[in-house]
């Protein structure tokens, strides 16, 4: 696509380069109107970039109707689906905030084709958080924390049927969200001590509003009241502790906590979603379920051999091999002078971005 007809909210489908090999965007990079600009300064004719944009449209070039977005798009791209089932997440949670119920088999329908497919690619689900944005993150943590979960779903063994029903509730586990009041869903800034309480009590919310569906069963449902609960009984809103937490509740709560510490947010940075699986397993120690901690773990080894990841120094390097004791810190080759690394020794260094 030539640059001249780019516009905000693309994504980057390939790395670019300047003239000496030095990256200047890496892929899945979202455009904004300054980034278009430096592609322009560094005479970039033509980049590629998704069918979709980051609000989940499709992409139209200013200026002309590119003839590789008609109707004859892929429909089993991994990405197009997620994006158009955010969108679908987001015209339904509208609905919700004016008052409509939750409508469980739409929800139902878009999702559990997403996570059929989203199991065969899924090192694709650890890299989802690229494409949330602060503007629309709740909407994308819908919909990622539900694939989350059915990943670790089913790296436990679990039955095909629980499965989709975790994908269910880790989607529905913030429906709540929706009626909080507006000045407190809407507000950029850190929230009072009263309006964070209020917050808190999102979890009662969200069970009132599918206790009701026969589409998902008493044990979602549950997961749905307890996915903030807490090993060690710092969770809310009850502090709830593990005795008291269904299995479906414990997986719910570390795809929340994945995917929310890896995900851009008005008040807080992305973190590397390599470096936030030791922080789970290390730091927050004794509040979630080790059993299920390792299942996320065990997910890092669906990156293949050779995948290309970016360093905290700043390297770009791809994986040459995946330690199963150690799955966060593989051993790596630089790109710039062929060294290798191994992630496990040198603990200063880690996976800041999977590209």
């Amino acid at each position: 696509m030539k640059t001249d007809f780019l516009v905000e909210g693309c994504i980057l489908s390939k790395d670019i380069k300047g003239y000496m090999g030095h990256p200047i965007m890496n892929k899945k990079t979202i455009l904004t109107s300054e980034l278009i600009e430096v592609l322009k300064v560094f005479l970039i004719q033509e980049v590629s970039v998704e069918k979709m944009l980051i609000d989940g449209e499709r992409f139209i070039p200013k200026e002309i109707i590119d003839k590789e977005l008609d109707d004859t798009e892929d429909s089993s791209d991994f990405i197009t689906h997620y994006l158009k089932t955010v969108q679908t997440y987001k015209q339904l949670f509208k609905n919700w905030q004016a008052g409509s119920k939750v409508e469980v088999a739409i929800i139902r329908s878009s999702l559990i084709p997403l996570v059929v497919k989203a199991l065969e690619e899924p090192s694709a689900i650890l890299k989802l958080n690229h494409y949330s944005n602060k503007e629309d993150y709740i909407y994308h943590h819908a919909i990622s924390t539900g694939l989350i979960g059915a990943l670790i779903a089913f790296k436990m063994k679990c039955e095909l049927a629980d499965i989709y029903q975790v994908a269910l509730g880790g989607c529905l586990a913030d429906c709540g969200m929706a009626k909080l009041p507006p000045s407190i869903f809407n507000k950029a800034t850190s929230l009072s001590l009263e309006e964070n309480e209020e917050v808190q009590n999102h979890p009662i919310s969200s069970y009132q509003m599918i206790k009701d569906s026969s589409i998902i069963t008493d044990s979602v449902k549950l997961a749905v009241l307890e996915h903030h609960g807490r090993l060690d009984g710092s969770g809310y809103p009850h502090k709830m502790r593990a005795k008291t937490m269904h299995l479906f509740s414990k997986i719910i709560a570390v795809a929340d906590v994945f995917h929310a510490m890896t995900s851009e947010r008005v008040y807080r940075k992305k973190q590397p979603p390599f470096k936030v699986v030791e922080m789970i397993l290390h730091d927050s120690f004794g509040q979630f379920d080790i059993t299920v901690v390792q299942a996320l773990l065990a997910c890092f080894s669906s990156f293949a051999v050779g995948t290309k990841v970016k360093l905290n120094d700043g390297s770009i390097a791809d994986i040459m091999f995946i330690n199963a004791n150690s799955q966060t810190r593989p051993l790596v080759r630089l790109y710039d002078n062929g060294d290798i690394i191994d992630l496990g020794s040198n603990r200063e260094i880690y996976i800041e971005e999977i590209l």
